[in-house]
C-alpha cells in the first residue's frame, strides 16, 4: 500500500482561475455560402455582410485555412450538360450485345444438330480374308531342362535322400564295428545315418567331405573297408 505524500507548503502568489479561449471564426466565408444557397434556389441573395475580426488573427485560426473548390456544383453542372439520349444509347448497346450472344449460342446448337453422326463410332470395315491375315510368329524353342548339378559331386548323398544307394550305404556301415550299430536299412538318409557317417569320418580321418555327408572321399574309404561279397 502506498503512503500518502507529504503536504506541500501554500502558494504565495495569486490563485489561478480557469481561462476560456475563444477561437475567432471568419464570417465572410459563411456569408458567401449563404449567398450561393440563395442563388441556387432562384432567389436574390439577401444582404449578408462580413464582420471583420479585431486585430491580427491568432495562429491556427481559420484565416490560414484554404477553402476547397466547389466540386459538387461542377459535377452537377456536368451532369446537367450531358445530352439527354446518352442513357438510351448505353441501354441499346447492352441489348445488342446480349442479342448477339444469344444468336451465336443458338447457331452453335443448330450446327451441332445438323451433324449428329460426327461423334458416332466409325463403321466397321470389310472382314479381313484368311489370306491377308499374317501368320503368327513361330514360338521360340524352349531350351531343354538341365538336371540340377550336385554341388558335392556325382553320387553324393546327404540327409533327406532316399533310394537303393542309401540302402547300400546303411548295409556297409553295419559291417564297420560300432559305427552304425543296430542301424536301419530302410533306404532313408535320416539323422541317425548322418551321425553314423560323421562318426566314420572322424574315426578314420576322412577330411575331403562335409561332416555327415556321404561324398566321394567317404565312399572310397568305406568301399575299401567293405568290399563287395564280403560278410
Amino acid at each position: 500500500m502506498s503512503t500518502p505524500s507529504e503536504p506541500r507548503p501554500p502558494h504565495d502568489g495569486p490563485a489561478l482561475e480557469p481561462i476560456r479561449v475563444l477561437r475567432p471564426r471568419r464570417t465572410d466565408a459563411l456569408a458567401e455560402l449563404m449567398r450561393e444557397f440563395q442563388r441556387d434556389a432562384g432567389r436574390e441573395p439577401a444582404g449578408y455582410e462580413s464582420v471583420p475580426l479585431p486585430g491580427k488573427p491568432p495562429a491556427g485560426s481559420e484565416a490560414l485555412t484554404q477553402e476547397l473548390p466547389p466540386v459538387a456544383r461542377e459535377s452537377r453542372r456536368r451532369a446537367d450538360a450531358a445530352p439527354p439520349g446518352a442513357g438510351l444509347r448505353r441501354a441499346a448497346v447492352a441489348v445488342a450485345v446480349l442479342a448477339a450472344a444469344v444468336i451465336g449460342f443458338g447457331g452453335a446448337l443448330l450446327l451441332r444438330g445438323e451433324h449428329p453422326d460426327d461423334t458416332a463410332a466409325p463403321a466397321p470395315g470389310p472382314p479381313r480374308s484368311a489370306a491377308s491375315t499374317p501368320d503368327p510368329a513361330p514360338a521360340a524353342p524352349t531350351p531343354p531342362a538341365t538336371a540340377p548339378v550336385d554341388p558335392d559331386g556325382a553320387g553324393t548323398l546327404r540327409e533327406g535322400a532316399t533310394g537303393p544307394e542309401v540302402t547300400d550305404l546303411q548295409q556297409r556301415l553295419l559291417r564297420i564295428p560300432d559305427v552304425y550299430r543296430d542301424g536301419s536299412t530302410s533306404g532313408r538318409y535320416d539323422p541317425t545315418l548322418t551321425a553314423a557317417v560323421a562318426r566314420f569320418q572322424l574315426w578314420y580321418g576322412i577330411r575331403g567331405d562335409e561332416t555327415g555327408v556321404y561324398g566321394n572321399d567317404t565312399r572310397a574309404a568305406l568301399e575299401s573297408r567293405t568290399p563287395a561279397g564280403a560278410s
